[in-house]
């Protein structure tokens, strides 16, 4: 079979497309043959060595969904021909934590594709607990692309407690995870505002239902105050609007942040925070649970994942540099087959 390996940390033009064995599934473990997979932000991060796989080569990926076509032993409730899901959060299964599937607690808590062999493949072996069964009616692009932004951005609301009738910002619309939380929050009952470098992005998530929209360039939490602040805010850039994000939050708001595409460092004044009682939260991916209950929301119609385009398996690279380019107004995944 086929894999996209990334032979060394030197970016999206590290990666090659190798023959390898295909791999067999161990006790308690599902093999699938993909027929969709997603792209994230963290696949570039990864082939910069930020973080660093645990080994070399190292397959990237958290996404996809596809086809059983082996199952280890003592696998109970799957069979060959089943559709299903890959959820990206692995952990070690065992601990008190992830008994109470607290699994982003897990001392060995990883997001497939980050340290550990992803999805850039043509099979994947996964653990039975992480392949969710696919809703026959979910299209197979959404279904294979959705997983790891939308499962992140619905931890992020509940971590907010995101309420019916409050208003949340949403900075930088236009990736997964902020186009996904812009559905899901519209789904639950919030008004949405948004903000973009691009006045195509804010005109599209206008036509979509938002409630208006900021240049993220310009001092947007002023004009988000002046429309009585935002209950909660979702946040992912980091350092470039993180200022203005704390500015646009009501007193008393949540600032949800689980990424910072423009730099990882950012000095806060603290006064801001606690003179008018912030709460800054941070959160990363989702738990089992989590996961099954955005795939239920999205599947029943309370919420969307949006597809912006698909490539062939063999055009990898030329699908991480589009994602780079910050053109997309939702998911970028590939098709195999």
């Amino acid at each position: 079979m086929r894999a996209w390996q990334l032979t060394e940390i030197g970016g999206i033009d590290a990666y090659r497309l190798v023959d390898v064995p295909e791999p067999e599934p161990g006790p308690g473990q599902v093999r699938i043959a993909l027929k969709t997979v997603g792209l994230n932000h963290l696949d570039l991060w990864v082939s910069e060595g930020k973080p660093a796989p645990k080994s070399m080569p190292h397959v990237g990926g958290s996404d996809g969904a596809g086809v059983i076509d082996a199952v280890g032993e003592g696998v109970a409730g799957f069979e060959v021909g089943d559709e299903v899901i890959v959820d990206p959060t692995m952990s070690c299964g065992q601990c008190p934590k992830c008994r109470n599937d607290d699994v982003v607690y897990c001392d060995h808590f990883e997001i497939l594709g980050e340290g550990i062999p992803g999805t850039f493949t043509e099979k994947i072996v996964v653990p039975a607990i992480n392949a969710v069964r696919k809703p026959a009616k979910l299209d197979w692009d959404v279904a294979g692309t959705f997983g790891l932004a939308s499962a992140t951005a619905l931890r992020m609301l509940e971590r907010a407690r995101l309420e019916e009738g409050e208003t949340v910002l949403v900075v930088g619309i236009g990736g997964g995870v902020s186009s996904a939380a812009f559905h899901l929050a519209k789904g639950m009952g919030a008004t949405v505002y948004v903000t973009s470098r691009s006045p195509e992005k804010i005109e599209k998530a206008i036509a979509a239902g938002a409630a208006g929209g900021f240049d993220s360039a310009t001092e947007f939490g002023r004009e988000m105050t002046a429309l009585g602040g935002a209950d909660v805010v979702i946040e992912n850039v980091g350092p470039a609007t993180l200022p203005q994000s704390l500015r646009a939050a009501k007193k008393g708001g949540r600032i949800a942040i689980c990424g910072a595409t423009s730099g990882p460092k950012y000095e806060i004044t603290l006064p801001v925070v606690w003179f008018r009682q912030l709460e800054i939260i941070g959160s990363s991916m989702a738990n089992h649970a989590q996961f099954q209950r955005v795939l239920w929301r999205i599947s029943q119609g309370y919420a969307r994942s949006p597809v912006d385009r698909m490539f062939g398996f063999d055009e990898l690279p030329d699908a991480l540099r589009y994602l780079a380019s910050s053109e997309q107004m939702g998911k970028v995944g590939l098709k195999l087959g």
